[in-house]
């Protein structure tokens, strides 16, 4: 952590999703105590739904290798429905136009486009890998506190000075990640993976400029003075 403690608003202004990290190891300590604080996310009626697995080392590595010889497989959960409507896939198209400018890949390169989208099953080089999953019985309501919990441990990650990238993308490779860590996808669904590291200040990639649309799209303000 640097000598003056990080705001939240500077934490939240901060973060951003990183996709090219220096290999610089992160310590165990310092992991343990973001985790440790993270526990006091909000839960609604203290379910406390989360799991994971945090891996660095060998057996990240043992992971990815893993991974790259397994094939992609449909996940058990939707993230693509908001495309449906054009507002949605606006900003998601108007995001990936700004990345893929910035690694200077062309629209029609679509070698290039699939490569720098394969980067994902590395997590852009993080040195350390989350892994979250919760049991399956766990519904809509849960599946909210653990965003929670993870932009939590976002946030927390900024404060000493860490980056992140969260990764539903690992999402399919559900069964692969699973069996690695010994979790049965009987009794657990995988959510998400999380790439934790230092982010290269260098990378374009890990500096171009991202919209968010203005306030009164998303909240109305009624009965203030």
């Amino acid at each position: 952590m640097s000598d003056q403690t990080m705001s939240v608003s500077e934490a939240v202004t901060s973060r951003r999703s990183v996709r090219d990290f220096l290999d610089t190891p992160v310590p165990l300590e310092t992991i343990r105590q973001v985790m440790g604080t993270a526990r006091w996310a909000p839960s609604g009626c203290n379910y406390q739904p989360w799991e994971a697995t945090i891996l660095t080392g060998e057996p990240l590595a043992q992971l990815r290798e893993k991974l790259r010889g397994s094939e992609m497989k449909k996940p058990d959960y939707d993230w693509d429905a908001p495309k449906q409507e054009d507002r949605y896939k606006q900003r998601l198209y108007e995001l990936s136009a700004s990345m893929f400018e910035s690694l200077g890949i062309e629209r029609e390169d679509k070698a290039g486009r699939a490569a720098a989208m394969g980067r994902n099953v590395v997590s852009f080089g993080a040195p350390v890998l989350l892994l979250c999953y919760f049991p399956r019985l766990m519904k809509e309501a849960q599946w909210s506190d653990t965003g929670m919990w993870l932009q939590t441990i976002m946030l927390l990650l900024r404060e000493q000075g860490l980056d992140s990238c969260p990764q539903e993308f690992m999402a399919y490779y559900a069964d692969p990640i699973m069996e690695h860590i010994g979790v049965s996808t009987q009794t657990h669904r995988f959510f998400c993976g999380m790439g934790i590291g230092y982010r290269d200040p260098d990378a374009p990639v890990n500096s171009f400029e991202r919209n968010r649309v203005p306030l009164e799209e998303h909240v109305r303000f009624e009965g203030f003075e």
